[in-house]
């Protein structure tokens, strides 16, 4: 049995249509159907999205501010201590919930032009000022360069998903681990380690090796990039320049030293608590982030899209939801748990997905395609099975 013959036979098994027998273009009609039933982007979203920018901002100044009250009233004393652990690991947590929130409440939105379109808006929400230059300090300062970001992100992952293009391709990433003779056990732990570190890791590399190829083929220069964490390259400069000195230097080395006035223990104490929020909202974003699109039920695609309808149907069979509901629920998930609607309409502000999901789900009845969604925990053992390489992602070849 051939590849597509397979996958066909697993869809017909499901009860759900198989890929080439969809009607590509009544799905193309039902879908663009959804822009007219909403209303244009106005202040109503823009509130939504202060409102998510104070949750985290909140949960940003409440870390830091345990932190300060637990100095100052002298109670921060050895690590080793219960108070440390306790109250440092909610400090910590605090910390990486308005870290994580920053980026995918906010920042996400707002670069994919969500927010362009409401009257009178401020510039420094609208995708073409939003952690530009200098405001990348103030808007959203993190190991990833925005513009590099944007790239990866906004145009080659969401436009090319499914396919090899796609620079987050986990199966494809990871196929030195795959492929390799390690044991599975060992395999696992690698993963669990790598969740606490990705950001550092893989992201920032990657998105500065996507934007340096886009840059190459610009120059007509045929040669591609791969990564270079040497700083004695010059990309390997460029990404210590760049992305990882601005953000270590000012997360591990500024922000402790701002508690020296109660003493070298203090600052110890804090720096600790800091490191340990990265390592937390590493964690979190891996695991609102990378699930979306990596299990053995996600289909992946040998050649591009012929149409937009078939864009579309690859969104779907490409894309997988968490639970959705309330805005603390939607906030916790960084509004990734509408993962389906938002590669479907990538510029559209968070607050429309809430409103768009019982229609695509309709649609997705309609034309007899699984609408995917489960708890983010389950797809995360699932997104980890395929990581280590216990499972493999559906290819259809041909298309």
């Amino acid at each position: 049995m051939s590849k597509n013959e397979e996958v066909a036979s697993m869809d017909i098994m499901r009860g759900y249509a198989r890929y080439e027998d969809v009607d590509k273009e009544q799905l193309e009609k039902d879908i663009d159907a959804i822009k007219e039933t909403m209303k244009p982007v106005d202040e109503e979203d823009f509130q939504h999205l202060l409102k998510m920018e104070r949750w985290g901002r909140i949960f940003t100044f409440s870390g830091y501010g345990l932190i300060l009250v637990l100095a100052v009233i002298g109670l921060f004393t050895t690590v080793g201590s219960l108070l440390f652990w306790s109250v440092g690991l909610i400090a910590a947590f605090f910390i990486s919930t308005g870290n994580v929130a920053r980026w995918s409440n906010v920042t996400h939105p707002i670069l994919h032009g969500g927010y362009d379109k409401v009257p009178n808006i401020p510039e420094r929400y609208t995708k073409k000022y939003f952690a530009k230059g200098s405001r990348r300090f103030v808007d959203w300062l993190d190991w990833i360069k925005p513009d590099a970001w944007s790239y990866e992100h906004n145009i080659m992952h969401h436009y090319h998903l499914g396919e090899d293009a796609d620079p987050d391709n986990v199966e494809r990433n990871l196929q030195w681990l795959i492929q390799s003779k390690v044991p599975m056990w060992l395999r696992y732990i690698i993963i669990y380690a790598f969740a606490g570190m990705w950001k550092f890791l893989y992201y920032a590399p990657n998105t500065l090796m996507i934007l340096e190829n886009k840059r190459r083929k610009e120059q007509d220069r045929l040669e591609v990039t791969d990564y270079e964490l040497d700083p004695r390259t010059k990309n390997g400069l460029e990404l210590w320049m760049e992305y990882y000195l601005p953000y270590a230097i000012i997360k591990f080395v500024v922000f402790p030293l701002l508690f020296l006035p109660f003493g070298t223990t203090a600052v110890i104490n804090a720096l600790i608590i800091i490191v340990i929020a990265e390592f937390f909202a590493n964690l979190h974003s891996f695991l609102v982030i990378v699930p979306n699109h990596s299990a053995e039920d996600i289909y992946m695609f040998s050649e591009p899209s012929k149409s937009t309808g078939e864009f579309y149907l690859r969104q779907i069979m490409g894309s997988v939801n968490y639970n959705t509901g309330s805005d603390i629920k939607d906030f916790f998930h960084g509004f990734l748990n509408y993962q389906i609607e938002h590669h479907l309409f990538p510029n559209m502000p968070s607050s429309y997905y809430q409103k768009m999901q019982p229609i695509v789900k309709e649609i997705c009845k309609k034309h007899n395609l699984e609408y995917r969604q489960e708890s983010v925990f389950k797809r995360a053992r699932m997104t980890i099975d395929l990581m280590v390489g216990k499972t493999k992602l559906l290819r259809v070849d041909g298309v």
